[in-house]
């Protein structure tokens, strides 16, 4: 069953294109700081650390402390709402691709 507020969460976080774009970086980097991700961002550290606490309470990303850095990565199990919602579409569209299939058949045999 599709979780709703799940989903909700998930394309919410991922809705605005700074947090697009860093979990992007998240996601390219095994660990990475929130130094690191505001080097050259043209961002503040404080607003990239509110971007990082939507995309953890989304389940996007996870924290690591160490000393005094905190090192993100990647959640990917935090997308697995949004690819659940979006293979429910799937069906239609592999449906329509057959029919066109077939009708490009019929059209040029």
């Amino acid at each position: 069953m599709i979780q709703t507020e799940a989903i909700t969460t998930v394309m919410r976080a991922l809705a605005d294109p700074t947090r697009r774009a860093l979990f992007e970086r998240v996601a390219s980097a095994d660990e990475i700081t929130v130094v690191e991700l505001t080097r050259g961002s043209g961002v503040t550290q404080g607003a990239i650390s509110q971007h990082l606490k939507t995309l953890k309470q989304a389940g996007l990303v996870a924290e690591r402390p160490e000393g005094r850095n905190v090192y993100y990565r990647a959640a990917p199990e935090g997308l697995e709402p949004l690819a659940d919602w979006m293979s429910h579409y799937g069906v239609f569209w592999r449906e329509r691709f057959a029919n066109l299939r077939t009708l490009l058949k019929e059209i040029d045999p």
